[in-house]
């Protein structure tokens, strides 16, 4: 993982993270106006518009310089193709962080969200001085906990029937990981 603070951008072995620009907004709006997406992310809109993709993509420069959150596009390190996003929520008070993606379908089973968020996961211990990044998934939607399982999270609950999607409660499941390499 390279992160560079200029571009405001993180460099893995396939992919760039970078912030999104409005010329994504097009493909976010593609990728994420899917079913299977909305199903398992918390406040993804229904049927999702390009205008929902520039309202959502407008604050991310603002929130990244001000460490308020990093929402950053994951993108092929060669085609620069958009896959999907990765953020990293800033709690300065907790000193922690919470971790959220989503892949567009027909990227996924590739590997590029546990590659994301691995580095994500690094960059918030390496650069951010973060003591701790937890994540959440639905209980219906297992893939994600795998990602989780794979860059070292572990699980530490279940929120039962703790949210409401399409009128049915579902579980949260909880995973957060550490940062071992604080100095105490």
């Amino acid at each position: 993982m390279k992160y560079d603070k200029e571009k405001m951008a993180i460099t893995t072995d396939r992919l760039i993270l970078r912030l999104f620009q409005k010329t994504d907004a097009e493909a976010v709006a593609t990728l994420c106006n899917n079913y299977n997406i909305y199903k398992s992310t918390l406040y993804l809109p229904h049927p999702y518009k390009l205008e929902d993709a520039l309202n959502w993509i407008e604050y991310h420069y603002e929130n990244f310089v001000e460490g308020r959150s990093y929402e950053l596009a994951v993108t092929d390190r060669e085609t620069n193709v958009l896959y999907g996003a990765i953020a990293l929520s800033h709690n300065k008070h907790f000193n922690q962080g919470e971790l959220a993606y989503w892949i567009g379908e027909p990227y996924w089973g590739k590997g590029y969200a546990t590659e994301a968020a691995k580095a994500i996961v690094q960059f918030a211990f390496e650069e951010k001085k973060l003591h701790k990044v937890f994540a959440r998934y639905f209980a219906t939607n297992p893939a994600s906990g795998k990602v989780m399982e794979k860059i070292g999270m572990e699980q530490e609950g279940v929120l039962k029937d703790h949210i409401v999607k399409d009128g049915k409660y579902e579980d949260l499941i909880y995973y957060g990981i550490i940062n071992n390499l604080e100095h105490h």
